[in-house]
Parts: C-alpha cells; sequence; structure tokens
C-alpha cells in the first residue's frame, strides 16, 4: 500500500463484517490462499480512508521474482511476519481479557486508535464499540 489504510475482512452469518487484518503505509495486504490456490477469496478489501494501491496478481509476482531473486526473499520475509502477527493477535484473543487486548493494542499501535473509527478497532478486537466506549471511561 502507498498511502491510507485498508482492512481485510469477512461476512459472518448474522451479516456483520469480522475484521482480521489491517494495513497502512508500506504494508501488504492479501488472502494468501486465495493467491496461491487461485481461487475466489472468502474476504472483502475495503479502503477505511483515501488509498493508493500497487497491485500485483499472481503471474506478475512470479514474474518479479524470476527476474530479482531478492523480491522472492522480500515478499518471504514479509509473509512470514504477517503470519507472526496473526499467531500473536490469536494469542491475545484467546487469553486476554477484552480491556487488556484493548491497551495491549493501543500500545503496540497508537497510530491505529486514532486513525480508525472506534467500530472497526471493536470488529477487530473482538467486542462491541460499547465496551470500548466504558474502557475509556474508566480512564
Amino acid at each position: 500500500m502507498l498511502k491510507g489504510c485498508l482492512r481485510l475482512y469477512f461476512i459472518q452469518e448474522n451479516g456483520t463484517g469480522q475484521i482480521i487484518q489491517f494495513g497502512i503505509e508500506n504494508w501488504w495486504l492479501t488472502d494468501q490462499q486465495s493467491l496461491d490456490w487461485q481461487q475466489p477469496s472468502h474476504f472483502y478489501l475495503q479502503a477505511v480512508e483515501a488509498t493508493g494501491l500497487a497491485v500485483l496478481n499472481r503471474t506478475t509476482t512470479d514474474v518479479l521474482f524470476d527476474q530479482i531473486p531478492c523480491l522472492d526473499r522480500y515478499f518471504r520475509v514479509i509473509a512470514q511476519r504477517a503470519f507472526a502477527a496473526s499467531q500473536q493477535h490469536r494469542y491475545f484473543v484467546q487469553n486476554l481479557s477484552g480491556e487488556e487486548r484493548y491497551h495491549q493494542f493501543a500500545r503496540s499501535f497508537p497510530d491505529f486508535i486514532q486513525r480508525i473509527p472506534q467500530y472497526m478497532v471493536a470488529s477487530f478486537l473482538g467486542f462491541t464499540p460499547e465496551f470500548i466506549s466504558k474502557i475509556r471511561r474508566r480512564k
């Protein structure tokens, strides 16, 4: 992403969106399984704010990796970091209280708290916007 902010989400059975990842400047965002298996995605991407993108399809990336081998390593490192972040998020959701998750997120990503609407932060952290309001009132 060149500038802006995106969210990656899916639609739950009850019709609400569940955010699983955000992306900001200089981050990459994709449905890796869809890209690898060349199948339609179950996820949606949406701009949270005005956004500029660089889009690479599978054919283009394969050609680039063949022509510029160091790019293959670069994208592997990005994928490893994204996987580690996903594992960390899963750990937080399973092991921290809602309030602890919010404070951990706010400490780790203070810019997100200012940039992203409260209901999206709540969706990502697994609770309601009203719960965030309660946490903020207690401060």
